[in-house]
């Protein structure tokens, strides 16, 4: 979160950056070829890291194991089967409320993608992951006062369109 905030200037700027160097080539090359060229500098940085690692086990006479990649596959494994459980709970209608609003909500992504390219909007989306946080926490008083009105006026419109819905009232949680 850090780095979203730019508490150090220098390796948030190298990260945004890079990221950003990243989505303008996919504007300029195709996919299949920068995540090919990626994949080959992530297999020379990792085949260069364990012939150094092996090297240095070799002198020492240690048995040190890195467990951060284990760490990082775990939680991605995490993430990825908490994913799959919701959209599964989201076709299957298992809260016909909640497949309703994810149902709206694709409808409106077809006028987004009508509108914008998906390269065009992961662009946007990354400027503005590391703005967003700095503006929010420089003017959290004002957005905070105008988010309430918003999800004031936006419970009530989805009260009342529960209301007239047979069935859409939600269990008690």
């Amino acid at each position: 979160m850090d780095l979203l905030y730019w508490r150090d200037v220098k390796q948030t700027g190298v990260l945004f950056g890079s990221v950003l160097l990243l989505l303008f080539s996919l504007t300029q090359f195709s996919v299949v070829s920068v995540a090919a060229y990626l994949a080959l500098a992530a297999l020379s940085a990792t085949i260069s890291f364990r012939i150094y690692k092996s090297v240095l086990q070799a002198v020492q006479k240690t048995d040190e194991d890195t467990l951060q990649i284990q760490k990082y596959a775990d939680s991605a494994q995490l993430y990825a089967n908490t994913t799959l459980k919701e959209l599964r709970r989201l076709f299957l209608v298992q809260d016909l409320v909640d497949s309703l609003k994810f149902a709206v909500l694709m409808w409106l992504l077809t006028y987004v993608g009508a509108l914008f390219n998906g390269l065009t909007l992961l662009i946007l989306a990354v400027v503005s992951m590391f703005t967003m946080p700095v503006v929010y926490e420089k003017y959290q008083a004002q957005i905070d006062q105008y988010l309430g009105l918003i999800r004031t006026h936006v419970n009530s419109v989805v009260g009342k369109i529960q209301a007239k819905i047979p069935g859409a009232k939600r269990k008690a949680e």
